[in-house]
């Protein structure tokens, strides 16, 4: 017998060529026999198991409608055009143009001091009284000197704690310096403060009004809840926080104060509570975002109260309540499937760090820590207040720009966890959308990359994605409104 097929069997190659692509089933724990097929961009096709067998065994003809999806999405090409291949070429072009602007955003961690005792918080936070734990101008000054050096055109300053407005004086003089220091390099300069609102005064206001400061705060829900998560002196945080975006929109303007939850075990069970909240507050949308474990959520043991699995049904709940919503005429989206949404259907990445592949780690975000440590991400630094300090870049005060970003810190993790890569993550069918994330996989498994089997990660990330596919082909309200989410200004 021939060990070989037949010269006619590979002649049949020559119909068309196959353009990279990746394959998964959509539901593994259904009988239906859907399978997703990802190219290198991310368009998708939703087929069965033996139209993929008759595209890579070249049984497809160019009269067949799925030779010609097939060919639409760069999953092939033919003798009649080669088109596909630049076009694919482009649009992963485009998907990794965000790499050469490099550092966007860069968080000053002012003060660790708060008044807040939040058992879930990712900062080994400070007591009011501790100002050893505050930014001197001398660190701002040598931060700012490396904010300037980052050849981004658009510069974001994020003001961190801690809680921010306990060192409010080092605000003013970094917003005050950086915007000198910008009448000159002329860059597309923007500020926000991170803050829980408590402390929130008339100055604070009047300053940010004068400078065009946004304000982040955070809402966990109705009263009883935000107030169990975010205890306080007085238990009067959800108060005080509603009280803040108040006097925050009427004197910075609606859209200049956002909110992000964090769910606990306490929230599980309540997300079209929480949902409804930030309607009440008039938001127009939600991030849903899970513990992480860092500080003092795993020194309180919140992180490990419940499993990803109990946050993924507390997600597809809220998902649901939020798409009846719109149906009803209520406009109103979770941004994290925005952000995912705007991945599938362009070739833009949202820049969201723990979407990014490389990581985000460095490239898009960098940290200023109040002492002058330099960490790749906000979780980096929470990591290194447990005593981790693989992802500390140098310190301000000692190291250059270039030592800096040089540093076998930065350039180790985002290398050894590059997802096209990566090992079971260059197979991945979802791959296109996802990121890496080596601090995640660093704080639970001592390694950057991770075992993708049991990645809290990688089941989180790979389950959004399915919820959102499979809801973009259940009707076509639902699929209308999903894309407007991923569509840029939509």
């Amino acid at each position: 017998m021939s060990k070989f097929r037949a010269p006619d069997h590979y002649q049949q190659s020559s119909k068309y060529s196959l353009l990279p692509f990746k394959f998964i089933k959509l539901d593994e724990a259904a009988d239906d026999d859907t399978y997703i097929t990802v190219n290198y961009a991310g368009e998708y096709l939703l087929v069965t198991r033996k139209n993929i067998f008759d595209l890579v065994n070249f049984n497809l003809v160019p009269s067949d409608p799925l030779f010609i999806k097939f060919k639409s999405r760069h999953f092939l090409y033919d003798k009649a055009s080669t088109v596909s291949q630049d076009l694919l070429a482009l649009k992963l072009r485009t998907k990794y143009s965000r790499l050469s602007d490099f550092t966007g955003l860069h968080m000053f961690v002012v003060s660790l001091r708060c008044e807040h005792s939040c058992p879930y918080c990712q900062v080994s936070r400070q007591s009011e009284d501790r100002e050893a734990y505050d930014m001197t101008e001398e660190i701002a000054d040598k931060s700012l000197d490396l904010v300037f050096k980052s050849p981004n055109r658009n510069i974001k300053i994020e003001f961190q704690g801690g809680e921010p407005l306990l060192n409010f004086e080092i605000i003013k003089y970094i917003v005050e310096k950086a915007l000198q220091i910008n009448d000159s390099e002329k860059r597309n300069l923007a500020f926000v403060i991170a803050t829980n609102l408590a402390l929130l005064s008339d100055e604070h206001l009047e300053f940010c009004s004068k400078y065009n400061i946004q304000i982040s705060t955070s809402l966990d829900g109705p009263a009883d809840l935000h107030n169990a998560n975010r205890p306080r002196p007085g238990g009067d945080s959800y108060e005080r926080a509603v009280k803040g975006i108040e006097m925050a929109r009427s004197k910075l303007g609606h859209y200049q104060v956002s909110a992000l939850m964090t769910t606990t075990e306490r929230s599980l069970s309540r997300a079209k509570d929480i949902i409804d909240e930030y309607l009440k507050q008039d938001f127009n949308g939600i991030f849903l975002r899970p513990l992480s474990p860092y500080g003092f959520a795993i020194k309180t043991k919140n992180y490990d109260k419940y499993s990803t699995k109990q946050w993924m049904q507390f997600y597809a709940e809220g998902l649901d309540y939020i798409i009846e919503l719109n149906k009803k005429g209520v406009p109103f989206r979770e941004y994290y499937a925005s952000t995912i949404l705007s991945k599938i259907f362009t070739s833009n990445d949202p820049g969201y760090v723990d979407l990014m592949s490389p990581s985000g780690n460095g490239i898009a975000a960098i940290v200023y820590n109040y002492n002058g440590d330099v960490f790749a991400s906000d979780e980096s630094r929470m990591l290194a207040e447990m005593g981790i300090n693989k992802f500390k870049l140098g310190n301000v005060l000692s190291n250059s720009y270039k030592e800096i970003f040089l540093s076998d810190n930065l350039l180790d993790p985002l290398e050894q966890s590059f997802a096209l890569s990566c090992p079971m993550c260059t197979d991945c069918a979802f791959e296109s959308y996802c990121g890496s994330d080596p601090v995640f996989h660093y704080a639970i498994d001592s390694d950057y990359i991770g075992h993708k089997s049991f990645s809290n990660f990688c089941f989180k990330n790979m389950e959004i994605f399915r919820i959102l596919i499979k809801k973009l082909h259940k009707d076509d309200f639902t699929y209308r409104l999903l894309r407007s989410w991923g569509m840029p200004h939509a």
